[in-house]
């Protein structure tokens, strides 16, 4: 029985070595220092003050730490929660700022309460059904869905909406709201940051070392964004009608109870907050595996789901919305040379220092700026060569994905995600309704039967060999039985057929009815079914029904032994 101590203290804290430490304060200190423009917009982008960007930094962070699944996965508020946020509260929008912020709060407890239920019943398999086209066509919608909303700030339109129609219907309405100076600075902060983001080739490493370029790539937006607030200072571009996100409360967040909601409110926010904890789900564990693979460390999935749950609730009493492991900045956390979760805990004092010292002196930085940061940043989520591999090799997950990807730009986050994993579902319904059925012969002088369109083997006019590639259950077995008929009506001399089980993992009830049918259908003309290569289990389940007693021919080991017997 393991000791309280061993159960309060996480195993990388009990294990930690002393040599690490140099190197995961360098970490966590640059990921604090990179992330608090990045923090700050994300806010703005989930409909709330620049500060709460920070807030989401700190109590879900630390908790991740103490219990998530990754050594190097940086926690915290991201885009995609971020927007998703913004879609699902809008209607309070106009509610008050405290009212949004305690429904922002209540919905990071929603999150994590079904993140952490999801870790308690051992759900991490989820993430298998959730196809790579599904995932990448969701969050290229959603970068498109973001990047346009930024406009707002970027050019003083109140652009409102959830769907692409619906931005660009209210920017056309609003036009004439457009503001030229806010609209110089953001254009001029987006294209410094483009150029420093994706043509850091020659603007860096031309003239300076790989390392030092690497740094200079990263220092760059908060580079920016201290010349932007000196330049807003000394220009004065507050008196000039350019929007600035104003005094940031000092001090760290409070505990808050969330708003307690009306049963019909909750039931209106349960199913975003269902598939926002399916997105903070997969999008974090993709990080979180992807590193550990790299690292030679052990993933788990039902960690992971407990340890972003709790998170999330620890969030939601202290001023957060929703978080989740970010790409960004867990690249730039391991990058820097982080080696633990104590990289984070690092970070969070960072945070802790930028609200209690620097508040004030954040307060004349543009929104145009935000705007622009996030803009540059969510580019690289847009996600084209994906659906070029997919169209190429997978025309079914190249489908989902631009379901995914039209759902989200025309209906909305919620409803894209919807008609993508509809999609997705039904491509898989379709593949798995259509199997492979296989007609084999023998590669000559070996026990090995292949495919007689690809190779060259030998065949007996007297057998016809067929290898069953999937399972068999109710939703193939009919276009199962049309393929073995047509075979038998393609070789009418053959009249031992051998049905090849190797890939049959298991067969239903409505597959043995199938099988027993065929079976009959074959013995009212003169042929005899038999079956090789059963695996144990399927045995199990079939051996002592009618499809087995009934069955007008043998059961065999192996097809080679079949093959032996049976051949003319």
């Amino acid at each position: 029985m393991p000791s309280i101590a061993a159960r309060l203290i996480p195993a990388w804290l009990r294990q930690y070595q002393l040599a690490d430490l140099p190197t995961d304060v360098i970490a966590g200190l640059v990921v604090g220092v990179l992330v608090i423009p990045q923090s700050l917009g994300y806010a703005v982008l989930a409909g709330l003050p620049p500060v709460y960007g920070l807030y989401a930094a700190i109590v879900p962070v630390i908790i991740y730490a103490w219990l998530g699944s990754s050594n190097v996965q940086a926690v915290g508020p991201v885009a995609i929660t971020a927007i998703m946020t913004a879609s699902s509260l809008h209607a309070y929008a106009d509610s008050g700022a405290e009212q949004y912020v305690l429904m922002a709060s209540l919905l990071a407890l929603m999150v994590g309460a079904l993140l952490w239920i999801a870790g308690r019943l051992k759900l991490g398999w989820i993430m298998q059904f959730i196809s790579r086209g599904v995932s990448a066509g969701f969050i290229s919608g959603a970068a498109v869905l973001i990047f346009i909303s930024q406009l707002k700030y970027l050019t003083a339109i109140p652009i409102t909406g959830n769907s692409l129609i619906g931005y660009l219907s209210s920017m056309l309405m609003y036009v004439g709201q457009l503001h030229p100076l806010t609209v110089v600075i953001g254009a001029i902060a987006f294209m410094l940051l483009v150029s420093n983001r994706y043509g850091s080739h020659w603007l860096w490493r031309s003239w300076l070392s790989p390392t030092y370029a690497k740094w200079a790539e990263r220092l760059f937006p908060l580079v920016l964004l201290i010349i932007a607030i000196l330049l807003s200072m000394s220009l004065h571009w507050s008196t000039r009608g350019v929007e600035t996100i104003g005094n940031i409360p000092q001090g760290l967040p409070t505990f808050t109870l969330p708003y307690l909601p009306t049963f019909t409110e909750a039931l209106n926010l349960l199913p975003t907050a269902g598939l926002m904890a399916l997105i903070v789900f997969v999008s974090s564990s993709s990080v979180a595996s992807t590193y550990a693979r790299q690292r030679g460390e052990k993933f788990d999935a039902n960690r992971e789901l407990t340890g972003l749950g709790l998170a999330n609730i620890a969030g939601g009493f202290f001023q957060s919305f929703a978080v989740a492991g970010g790409f960004s900045r867990t690249a730039i956390n391991a990058d820097s040379g982080a080696k633990s979760p104590l990289a984070s805990l690092v970070t969070v004092i960072v945070m802790i220092a930028a609200l209690i010292a620097f508040g004030s002196a954040l307060a004349p930085l543009p929104y145009a700026i935000l705007g622009a940061t996030i803009m540059a940043s969510i580019i690289g989520l847009i996600d084209v060569a994906t659906l070029k591999e997919a169209w190429q090799r997978d025309p079914l997950d190249a489908a989902s994905f631009i379901a995914a990807f039209s759902g989200v730009l025309v209906f909305g986050l919620n409803t894209g995600l919807v008609i993508g994993l509809m999609v997705s579902f039904a491509s898989l319904i379709l593949q798995s309704s259509n199997p492979h059925v296989a007609i084999v012969g023998q590669l000559a002088n070996t026990g090995h039967f292949r495919n007689i369109n690809r190779h060259d083997v030998v065949t007996f006019s007297n057998l016809l060999m067929l290898r069953i590639d999937e399972s068999l259950f109710f939703g193939n077995s009919e276009s199962v039985h049309r393929r073995i008929l047509k075979a038998t009506e393609e070789y009418p001399e053959a009249n031992e057929i051998i049905l090849i089980m190797a890939a049959v993992n298991h067969i239903d009830l409505t597959a043995q009815e199938m099988l027993r049918t065929l079976n009959q259908e074959l013995i009212r003309q003169d042929k005899y079914l038999h079956f090789s290569f059963i695996k144990g289990p399927v045995m199990d389940i079939i051996g002592d029904t009618p499809l087995i007693t009934e069955l007008s021919g043998r059961i065999y080991l192996s097809t080679i032994e079949a093959v032996d017997e049976l051949k003319g």
